[in-house]
């Protein structure tokens, strides 16, 4: 009986040897691994550190949205609406400054400010297309997306020409004229591009910063205010002062073409042809151009001060 005993206790001993083997291999593997992970840990961290662009281009906006599943949301067609409704306004409010004058961008910045507000809610307020460009290009909205504000920008627009135009033809001989944009005259392309480029690059800019602050409605609207006065009060003060052309600029395509930047006549097609060519460059291409310029440089300014 006590060999039995003992062949039993010895049998017990050597399996809680093995277990203890096996226990002390394993934490000699996790003490083994432990390192190596939290190697792989840190130089991902660093290679992150050292690459403060990582992102820098990925998508801002919502996966799930393409030509298949955009349209079927009802939230779209408001957002389409209050784009209509909200660059029609700005029309309004461009046309009556280009009538009454630089003295009055105080109460102009006052009604954008109003504006933006009323339709931020409904699809962000771009309600110009040099910020819905510089919105896709930095991939903050999808293409499907800004091609539709874009229409919708246009259309707004064309309905504060017709409203504008339609209380110019009721005032009869007493009423203004209605705003044109008077035609570049010959050698002045790049000046009035400049300042176009400027200006646009000037409200891209502001438009990227106040979307930092798009919890607070009215700071988001104030910043974009101030951005669109300071490049109203830059254009005058450069077109006129400095390169003494009749202040044309609008910083605003879809407005732009409702005030008639194409030419109607010419001695044959290719001058209208080149005529309208340069139209589209000077107040569509470069502004958005420029409008693209501003976002970037606000992305890369932040992405600089990034910790």
């Amino acid at each position: 009986m006590a060999t039995k005993k003992s062949k039993t206790s010895t049998k017990s001993t050597k399996a809680k040897s093995t277990k203890g083997g096996t226990a002390e291999k394993s934490v000699k593997k996790s003490e083994i691994e432990a390192p190596k992970t939290n190697t792989v840990e840190e130089t991902k961290n660093a290679n992150a550190k050292k690459s403060c662009f990582c992102g820098f281009f990925a998508k801002k906006y919502e996966e799930k949205e393409s030509i298949l599943t955009i349209f079927k949301s009802h939230k779209f067609y408001g957002a389409l609406l209050g784009e209509v409704i909200g660059t029609m306004l700005i029309a309004l409010l461009l046309f009556a400054l280009s009538l009454m004058g630089i003295a009055n961008v105080a109460m102009y910045t006052f009604a954008v400010i109003a504006v933006l507000v009323a339709v931020y809610a409904f699809s962000g307020a771009c309600l110009n297309p040099i910020v819905t460009v510089g919105m896709m290009a930095t991939r903050r909205m999808s293409v499907i997306r800004g091609i539709m504000y874009i229409i919708a920008e246009i259309l707004g627009a064309w309905l504060g020409w017709l409203i504008f135009n339609g209380f110019h033809l009721a005032g009869g001989e007493t009423a203004y004229d209605v705003p044109t944009m008077s035609a570049v005259a010959e050698g002045g392309f790049w000046m009035v591009a400049m300042v176009e480029l400027l200006g646009a690059a000037i409200i891209g800019f502001f438009f990227s910063r106040a979307i930092e602050y798009k919890r607070s409605t009215f700071t988001f609207a104030a910043v974009i205010a101030g951005g669109m006065a300071l490049a109203v009060l830059i254009g005058y003060v450069v077109s006129a002062a400095f390169l003494g052309i009749n202040s044309n600029f609008i910083f605003n395509p879809a407005v732009a073409l409702m005030m008639q930047i194409f030419p109607t006549a010419g001695e044959n097609f290719g001058e209208i042809f080149g005529g309208v060519c340069q139209a589209l460059s000077i107040y569509a291409l470069i502004p958005m151009i420029g409008g693209v310029i501003g976002f970037y440089l606000s992305d890369f300014a932040k992405k600089l001060s990034e910790d």
